[in-house]
């Protein structure tokens, strides 16, 4: 026997993950466009006026939310301007062909585009981070940049919100990430709808609450041009550790993602509990809870042959750079002494009476301003006070 939607008693088509519920075609996208709906005006997300950019990747997730806001913003008459924003990682036969498919969806919604990438913003694309990197720690650098990535490309474009196709999936695997790693700081706030009011520009996930497969059922019954294929550096990302766990729990427990999530939410952290303060980054101005943003230390770490630099929370790579520092400050020290001490026996045999030239570099007294304290001394301005601290 047949059986029937539970909202208009026509023949069902699906059975929905979130809720076991049975629904017809029509029901269906009806139910998922109005949680979406309702996610947005409970968090009260835009503001009449406002333009939005949709981080669009050409995925399902960004796909949907580009088609779904457009519906939404058409419905109830959100009054903002929708536009679309990519970034190019430079990931040959990955990154190339989803753009394709970004491009075909600024035909079909009809919406702005604009595509920055990694090249033009760093001088780096991810081949040729993988080429010094590896396979392991990849993401952390692809992670950092494209955040960073988008708020630039959301500044040239001049709107006043991002919205990325965050999923509950990915918020439940982010919350486990973080419990796992003990990251106090970033578990506090994983879970929040809206990030970066401190910043330059507010980012929220209106998916918040929506389940990965629905956004795949809902993509596939309207026939949404998408690109499916995972990133080919991913396999051995910490990530995928965190998202089949969470699958295996969602078989068991369908309700486990959205638990994992308000669990997050309701975390709390003893006030005795340092947490870091959220300032800006020295060099580039960007967010950061520490002098130099992550950015920037990886980008220092690549550029100056230590890719590893920025990777973890102690590592090998920041003694080679003190005692990179260290050594060209003994060496430049010893050429100093050298130098002071020839032009003292120069005066002493001459007899002249000469006054002494103060040092612009120490302010000593002595004329100590050759070339090679002028070279130890860009040296030291390329290495920033804070990067050797970190």
């Amino acid at each position: 026997m047949p059986i029937k939607c539970n909202l208009c008693e026509a023949g069902a088509i699906l059975k929905r993950p979130k809720t076991g519920d049975a629904l017809c075609k029509n029901c269906f996208y009806f139910a998922f466009e109005e949680e979406v709906h309702k996610t947005i005006t409970d968090a009260s997300l835009f503001v009449r006026g406002e333009t939005v950019a949709i981080g669009a990747s050409g995925g399902k997730d960004s796909t949907v939310l580009a088609y779904v806001l457009k519906v939404l913003n058409q419905r109830y008459d959100y009054g903002v301007n929708l536009v679309l924003l990519s970034v190019d990682e430079g990931i040959t036969g990955y990154r190339d062909d989803s753009l394709e498919t970004v491009k075909r969806n600024q035909q079909q919604y009809d919406l702005p585009l604009k595509i920055v990438s990694y090249e033009e913003l760093y001088g780096w694309t991810m081949d040729a981070i993988v080429k010094q990197i590896g396979l392991k720690n990849n993401c952390t650098f692809c992670g950092v940049f494209r955040r960073q990535a988008l708020d630039r490309g959301a500044i040239l474009m001049k709107v006043d919100r991002i919205v990325t196709g965050h999923n509950a999936d990915d918020i439940a695997e982010t919350v486990i990430m973080n419990v796992l790693r003990g990251d106090i700081g970033r578990l506090q706030r994983c879970t929040a709808i809206t990030t970066g009011n401190e910043g330059a520009l507010p980012r929220s996930k209106p998916f918040k609450y929506t389940y990965e497969k629905e956004i795949v059922m809902y993509a596939y019954f309207k026939k949404l041009d998408y690109f499916s294929t995972e990133c080919i550096y991913s396999p051995n990302a910490y990530r995928g550790f965190a998202r089949a766990y969470i699958k295996d729990l969602e078989k068991i427990r369908p309700s486990a993602i959205i638990d994992i999530i308000h669990s997050g939410e309701s975390l709390s952290v003893k006030k005795a509990v340092k947490l870091p303060t959220q300032g800006t980054c020295e060099r580039c101005g960007y967010i950061s809870s520490n002098p130099l943003c992550k950015a920037c230390i990886l980008l220092e770490g690549l550029n100056r042959g230590l890719p590893r630099l920025g990777i973890g929370k102690s590592h090998k790579e920041r003694r080679k750079l003190n005692e990179m520092l260290a050594q060209k400050g003994e060496t430049g020290n010893e050429e100093t002494t050298s130098e002071s001490s020839r032009e003292t026996t120069a005066d002493e045999q001459s007899g002249a009476t000469k006054s002494k030239q103060k040092c612009e570099n120490c302010g000593c007294g002595q004329k100590c301003l050759s070339e090679e304290v002028e070279n130890l001394q860009l040296d030291r301005r390329k290495i920033d006070p804070a990067l050797i601290d970190f």
